[in-house]
């Protein structure tokens, strides 16, 4: 293996730790505009939100953890080969690919939780009565 190979992911691994603060920072805009819509009482169904919301929160943090994880071992890999130590680069690229897909497929999950919040806002939508209004 060449010093090139883990270079590889540096740019994948960049947009994916880029993509997942996006993530974090759309969820805390979205939390300040909860609390600031609700004022001092919550209705039930911002209860099940919240519970979603900090879920979501924990599993970007997780995701977060393990792609700055996959960029830390992809690098010392870089050094290891640097320096001349092939078996030292291989296992801790092999470490970087394994932290790597933990944090793909934490996101993965975090994608089906975003979905179930979604769900929770079609069934109130549901719950509402029809309009009578033609369109």
């Amino acid at each position: 293996m060449t010093l090139t190979t883990p270079g590889l992911l540096f740019p994948a691994i960049s947009l994916l730790l880029l993509a997942y603060t996006n993530r974090f920072l759309v969820l805390a805009q979205l939390i300040r505009e909860l609390n600031a819509r609700e004022g001092d009482t919550i209705r039930p169904l911002v209860v099940a939100q919240i519970t979603n919301l900090r879920k979501r929160i924990r599993l970007i943090r997780t995701m977060q953890v393990y792609g700055v994880a996959s960029f830390l071992m992809c690098t010392l890999s870089m050094f290891a080969l640097f320096i001349e130590f092939k078996t030292t680069g291989v296992i801790l690229f092999g470490i970087s690919l394994a932290s790597l897909a933990l944090s793909l497929l934490t996101s993965l999950y975090e994608i089906h939780i975003s979905c179930d919040a979604i769900e929770i806002e079609l069934k109130n939508i549901e719950k509402k009565p029809l309009s009578n209004k033609a369109d």
